[in-house]
């Protein structure tokens, strides 16, 4: 039984975790509003550009996303598509988008020569040699953008003290409750965990949906070669770039992803790729990252104060706050979807078991790979039983 002391304790920790996570939800949802009245950059000078596009297979939507980088208001620039196999099915929409766009500069590597374990990486390694102009952007192939997407993402690269150009990414979803999981995974947890560690002056970070630097970058980094065993291979490209001085711009705009995870299982080791992979980068950080996690943890705080009235209180403000981040990144990001907020409580259940998992792994899952994590953030392919 416990002691008046005892519970006493229990009680101040309750309301710790509590006012905690309430202070990190003020401060996201105070980021990500103000983020969505920031001033864009200036339009760069029109340098002719490179947009390398690695393929891998017919993902959905990826004729509407391939086509809105052949919509680019940009006076020159050149899209190079690239796949591992002759008969990648993306070849077929790449085909169709050329006969609908001939006047768009295209190209196709076909190459499955393979210099490590990121496939992706080999993949761009393979297509550099057919970009014909030395700002190059990478860009996943799940992403849809905008017409005006070049012209404010490259603007940044025009101070020889940048590195890198990122964007911030939120999600899509396809269709049923798995890709509306997927979504909010991004859109309410990624999205504004970024903005917060961004607004405290972090720039430890790019992402893979979009990168642009100079080629002259790229070859001082010692090119995609450098980053070929990466996991992270985005991270490890922005780190890098910053280890040459050089720094990391946050661009305003913000692509948009689509979400097609179409069961648990393929959900489950989507993410789990996404938090090992987080959290073999920045073991301290991660561990601190549980203060994210605002609704559940101010809920253990309703039970270690035996439902008191002030950490009920708690409670209803964190729950009022987290739908009102929620409202605020769709808006801020251009993706609203009516539904998606019914689905909160069981998302950021989710989201916390796959936190809590992820200290137990080693091992994650990618298309049909499985990789073994290092803790320089390297992978090595992996034969035997799917992780």
């Amino acid at each position: 039984m416990l002691t008046s002391s005892s519970v006493g304790i229990l009680a101040i920790i309750g309301y710790t975790l509590g006012g905690v996570a309430m202070v990190y939800q003020i401060v996201a949802l105070s980021v990500v509003a103000l983020w969505r009245f920031r001033k864009p950059a200036e339009p760069a000078v029109s340098r002719p550009i490179s947009i390398l596009k690695p393929l891998c297979g017919e993902e959905p939507h990826i004729y509407e996303n391939l086509r809105s980088f052949c919509l680019q208001k940009y006076p020159r620039y050149q899209i190079v598509f690239g796949v591992r196999e002759p008969d990648d099915p993306a070849l077929i929409v790449v085909e169709h988008l050329r006969l609908e766009f001939p006047n768009v500069d295209m190209a196709v590597v076909i190459n499955d020569i393979a210099v490590g374990s990121n496939l992706k990486v080999c993949n761009l390694l393979n297509m550099l040699p057919s970009a014909k102009h030395d700002w190059l952007v990478l860009a996943d192939s799940d992403i849809v953008v905008d017409p005006d997407y070049l012209k404010n993402l490259v603007a940044p690269l025009e101070n020889m003290d940048v590195g890198i150009v990122t964007c911030l990414y939120a999600g899509i979803p396809i269709n049923g409750i798995w890709s509306q999981l997927g979504t909010l995974f991004i859109n309410d947890w990624f999205f504004p965990s970024v903005l917060v560690a961004h607004a405290f002056g972090s720039r430890a970070f790019a992402f893979g949906a979009t990168i642009a630097l100079r080629r002259e970058t790229l070859v001082a980094i010692g090119g995609f070669e450098a980053i070929s065993n990466s996991l992270a291979d985005d991270y490890r490209l922005g780190e890098l770039t910053r280890r040459r001085g050089l720094r990391t711009v946050l661009s305003s705009y913000i692509v948009r992803t689509t979400v097609p995870d179409q069961d648990l299982c393929t959900l489950w080791h989507h993410e789990m790729r996404w938090s090992c992979t987080i959290r073999n980068l920045h073991p301290i950080g991660y561990i601190f990252s549980l203060i994210t996690h605002s609704l559940l943890i101010t809920a253990f705080g309703v039970l270690l104060t035996r439902g008191s009235f002030p950490s009920l209180l708690l409670l209803g403000t964190s729950l009022l706050l987290r739908f009102m981040q929620h409202f605020m990144v769709e808006r801020t990001s251009h993706t609203v979807n009516r539904l998606s907020w019914r689905l909160i409580p069981l998302r950021d259940t989710l989201t916390f078991v796959e936190w809590c998992a992820s200290f137990g792994r080693n091992t994650v899952r990618w298309r049909e790979q499985r990789l073994s994590l290092h803790a320089d953030g390297s992978a090595e392919i992996r034969s035997g039983d799917p992780p």
